[in-house]
């Protein structure tokens, strides 16, 4: 692996390792959306207008509030740590694979330091982020 190779977030490593994604999203949010998410049931719906369409669908609010978090300026700062930036950032994006290099460029930290951080020699998953296969 080198600083070119792809990574996502890889779902299937959630269900394998029985990990509560549900979790993790919550604990992603912004602190005003996190209260809402912790006493709130799975799966609930709200209505989404689409702004281009104005199209109304119902959507999972989990998701909804990871998207509102996603594009507020205080998501991804200096202080968030490495991983939770690398993680927020697929978030973001719709887990659109990227590389260590194209990472850093977005949250501007080394991109060796990403790639030792995700491929690190003692093969640690962190949030399900790995490789992307092809």
């Amino acid at each position: 692996m080198d600083v070119d190779t792809p990574f996502h977030i890889d779902y299937e490593w959630w269900e394998r390792d029985s990990r509560d994604l549900r979790a993790t999203l919550v604990s992603q949010l912004l602190p005003e959306q996190r209260k809402q998410f912790e006493t709130e049931q799975e799966g609930s719906q709200i209505d989404f207008i689409d702004p281009d369409t104005a199209e109304v669908r119902r959507v999972d609010a989990l998701q909804q509030a990871v998207a509102r978090a996603a594009a507020d300026s205080q998501w991804v700062t200096n202080q968030t740590t490495l991983v939770d930036a690398v993680f927020r950032t697929f978030l973001a994006n719709g887990n659109k694979p990227l590389s260590s290099n194209e990472l850093s460029k977005l949250i501007s930290k080394p991109p060796i330091t990403i790639l030792k951080t995700l491929a690190g020699p003692g093969g640690q998953v962190y949030k399900g982020i790995r490789p992307a296969l092809e």
